[in-house]
C-alpha cells in the first residue's frame, strides 16, 4: 500500500515525542542522583547553554524584562536574561528532585512571613484561590504546604505530547497535589475543590486561550485569564496573589502572600470580573517587580509580541 500523505510526519512526530519524554525522564533521574550543590551547578550550566542556543526565547524575555524595567539596557539586560534562564533551569532541577527530598529539607528551605493570609482564608470554609505568576520555585512551596496537611489542587497547562503532560502530572502527584489540566473540564474540578475547602493554585500571568479579560499589564494592553476573578466571585473563595522566589537567605526560598483582593459586587458580573482582574494584574506586577529575573515567561504575552497571533 503506498504511503499516505502525512504518514511520514506523523511517524517523525512520534519519534520526536518519544525522545522528548525520554529526555525529561533521563534528566529527572540524573537530577535525583546529584547532591544538592552539584544539582545547582548543573542547573546554572543548563541555563547558560539554553540562553545561548535559543535566541528567539532570549529576545522574548528581553522584551518582557524591559516592560518591567524600561531602563534595563546593555550589559545589565544581558545579565538579567541569563539569570532568567538560570532560574528556569533551577525550577526544573528542583521539580525533578522534590519528590525525593525529605520533609525536613523542604520545611527548612522555605520562609513564608505572611502565611496567616492563607490560614485566615481557609478558616472561612469557602476554599482558597492562590493566584501566581510564573515565578521562582512555586512547586517547592506546594510540596511544603502538602507536607503541612493542606489539600491542594493545581491547574496546569496541557502539554504536547500528552505523554509528557502525564509524566509531569505524575511528578506533581508524587508531591501530593491534585492536577487538573487546562480545558473544558477544569472549571468543574476547581469548583469541587473549592466546595471542599481546598487550596486551588492558578498560574495567571499568561492567557493561554487568548479569550480572557483585557487589562493593562506593565503599561500595555493585553488579556489575562478571567478564571481567578470569576471563581472568587461565584464561590466567595478568597483570592490571594502569591509569589515564590529563590533567595540566598532562608535556605533557598521565600514566599510572599499578599492580602486578599476585595471581592465587592459593584456592577454586573462581567464588569466586576474585569475590575478584579485588573486589580490582580497590579498585584502580579508588584510580585514580578520584586525579582523580574526569576520570571519564567518566555512566550509572547502581549499583542505586540512577535508570534502572539500565531
Amino acid at each position: 500500500m503506498p504511503e499516505q500523505p502525512g504518514d511520514f510526519e506523523r511517524a517523525r512526530k512520534r519519534v520526536t515525542d518519544a525522545f522528548t519524554v525520554g529526555g525529561y525522564r533521563f534528566g529527572a533521574l540524573a537530577a535525583r542522583m546529584m547532591p544538592g550543590p552539584m544539582a545547582a551547578g548543573a542547573a546554572s550550566s543548563i541555563g547558560f547553554t539554553a540562553s545561548l542556543a535559543n535566541s528567539p526565547r532570549r529576545r522574548m524575555i528581553e522584551r518582557h524584562l524591559q516592560r518591567v524595567n524600561p531602563r534595563l539596557r546593555g550589559p545589565a539586560l544581558r545579565v538579567a536574561v541569563g539569570q532568567a534562564f538560570d532560574s528556569y533551569a533551577q525550577y526544573y532541577m528542583e521539580s525533578f528532585r522534590l519528590p525525593h527530598l525529605s520533609a525536613r529539607t523542604v520545611e527548612r528551605g522555605l520562609y513564608v512571613p505572611d502565611f496567616h493570609h492563607v490560614t485566615d482564608a481557609i478558616a472561612q470554609g469557602k476554599g482558597t484561590i492562590l493566584a501566581l505568576p510564573h515565578m521562582g520555585g512555586w512547586e517547592w512551596a506546594g510540596r511544603w504546604m502538602v507536607d503541612k496537611g493542606f489539600r491542594m489542587t493545581v491547574v496546569v497547562e496541557a502539554l504536547d505530547p500528552p505523554e509528557l503532560f502525564e509524566w509531569f502530572a505524575d511528578l506533581r502527584k508524587d508531591l501530593g497535589m491534585k492536577i487538573v489540566p487546562t480545558g473544558p473540564g477544569a472549571g468543574t474540578a476547581v469548583l469541587k475543590a473549592l466546595r471542599e475547602n481546598e487550596i486551588v493554585c492558578l498560574l495567571c500571568d499568561r492567557d493561554l486561550e487568548r479569550n480572557g479579560v483585557e487589562v493593562e499589564f506593565f503599561g500595555e494592553r493585553t488579556t489575562l485569564p478571567a478564571g481567578p476573578a470569576t471563581l472568587a466571585l461565584r464561590t466567595g473563595a478568597p483570592l490571594l496573589p502569591v509569589g515564590v522566589y529563590y533567595t540566598d537567605d532562608y535556605n533557598g526560598h521565600m514566599a510572599v502572600v499578599r492580602p486578599p483582593i476585595p471581592l465587592n459586587r459593584l456592577a454586573s458580573m462581567r464588569t466586576d470580573v474585569t475590575r478584579i482582574t485588573q486589580l490582580l494584574a497590579r498585584e502580579l506586577e508588584f510580585l514580578i517587580r520584586r525579582a523580574p529575573e526569576q520570571w519564567h515567561l518566555f512566550q509572547p504575552n502581549w499583542p505586540s509580541d512577535p508570534g502572539y497571533h500565531d
